[in-house]
């Protein structure tokens, strides 16, 4: 069964999507948007107590099978559990949704060596991980489908935020990569770069503090879960969701780096003034 003709609602076998930082703002669309498809889902994130209350409210609202696995992808022998316990469970899945990613804001010299581990033990190597392991349960009857959460912030280096830009860079290239190599595999590979979420209370206070550009650039979370569904089942290598966001990157692309560098430089300094001044005043 092709997964752009779902009937896995009224179907007694498991095949779900997997999603990894399911109980976050994105990853939480994610799976709402999936439920309401009437797809089957296997949830982890770091948090047991999160992820069966978010079990429990999906599978009592769409009528869906939802399956948890609590795992600190930032851990090595934690995902190893998660892998091995889905390997005795004998789940296969048609997609896989790679939303599990932090960042920690601020110059990189700044920042604690904890910090600078964590994103690229979570953006980069648990993602990788988690692609390379769930692959090998795949359901062989379907199609299969990977999304990977990148940034707008992909495609530019972005100081203050300099060790998670590129690790979404990495991202980008990697999934650009394996869309390549998987294609012979009846894989699919989607890369999401979306520009600000209102996701956290920081997020949403760094949207505030960018002024009009920053609203300009946002979009909600359940958007972006429904777009970017739609792009991986029509098979599409990149989703940027908006045409602002869609015009920035591809003005971006044709200003030299150097002086990209520089503008994005300024504008993040003016941007951590305001968040400043903000939060001394009151």
């Amino acid at each position: 069964m092709n997964a752009n003709d779902k009937t896995i609602k009224n179907s007694q076998d498991f095949s779900p999507i997997l999603i990894s930082g399911a109980t976050g703002g994105l990853g939480s669309a994610f799976a709402v948007e999936c439920a309401s498809r009437g797809w089957n889902l296997y949830l982890t994130d770091i948090n047991p107590q999160a992820l069966q209350q978010l079990a429990v409210s999906l599978s009592q609202t769409y009528g869906v099978r939802v399956e948890v696995g609590a795992c600190d992808l930032t851990d090595m022998d934690s995902r190893h559990i998660l892998f091995n316990a889905i390997q005795k469970e004998g789940t296969r899945f048609w997609g896989l949704i790679n939303v599990a990613g932090l960042d920690f804001e601020g110059p990189f010299y700044e920042q604690a060596s904890h910090q600078i581990q964590t994103i690229i033990r979570l953006n980069i190597e648990g993602t990788l991980d988690m692609i390379h392991n769930i692959v090998g349960f795949r359901d062989p009857a379907q199609t299969f489908r990977i999304i990977n959460v990148a940034s707008l912030a992909a495609y530019y280096p972005m100081p203050v935020k300099a060790t998670y830009a590129a690790s979404k860079r990495f991202l980008l290239d990697f999934s650009l990569a394996l869309r390549n190599e998987m294609q012979e595999m009846n894989a699919t590979v989607t890369v999401l770069c979306p520009a600000g979420m209102p996701t956290t209370a920081s997020c949403v206070e760094s949207i505030d503090s960018q002024g009009l550009m920053g609203q300009l650039t946002t979009w909600n979370t359940g958007s972006v879960a429904n777009l970017t569904l739609n792009a991986a089942l029509k098979g599409r290598a990149v989703c940027i969701p908006g045409v602002i966001n869609q015009l920035l990157q591809f003005f971006g692309s044709l200003i030299p780096t150097s002086l990209l560098v520089n503008l994005i430089g300024w504008r993040w300094k003016k941007t951590r003034e305001r968040k400043q001044s903000a939060a001394a005043s009151a």
